[in-house]
């Protein structure tokens, strides 16, 4: 098993789209402010986090249900396509869009990958 099959990957990074959620939701000074810069309509902005939770439970579901973790996999990956696109499209500084770009491609080879077959075990989930 690998870094990117790893259930404590999924799980690791279920946690930080959680804590992300609730930061977008508040939303933090920093976070708005990069919000602007990329222009992201103010009608939006409601729903980011309840798409962040979204994929928080999706990666979370990586030992129960495999397909619906690659499914959030893909779906972030789209999602940090539009955010690079973003970046890109108002020029935002290198190191602002860095982070957009290694999520992109963290999250694609997440899909390519795949969750761990062997993941429900190690999650203390059984499959009866």
């Amino acid at each position: 098993m690998s870094a990117l099959t790893s259930p404590k990957t999924y799980n690791g990074l279920a946690a930080f789209q959680a804590v992300d959620a609730v930061l977008c939701a508040i939303p933090v000074p920093y976070i708005a402010k990069a919000l602007d810069t990329v222009e992201c309509p103010e009608q939006i902005r409601p729903i980011l986090p309840i798409v962040k939770v979204a994929s928080a439970v999706g990666l979370l579901s990586a030992g129960r249900f495999p397909v619906l973790a690659r499914l959030t996999t893909a779906a972030l990956t789209l999602y940090f396509v539009l955010a690079v696109g973003s970046h890109i499209r108002v020029r935002d500084s290198i190191p602002n869009t860095v982070p957009a770009v290694s999520f992109l491609a963290l999250f694609a080879a997440m899909t390519i990958a795949g969750p761990s077959r062997s993941g429900a075990g190690q999650l203390g989930l059984s499959r009866q």
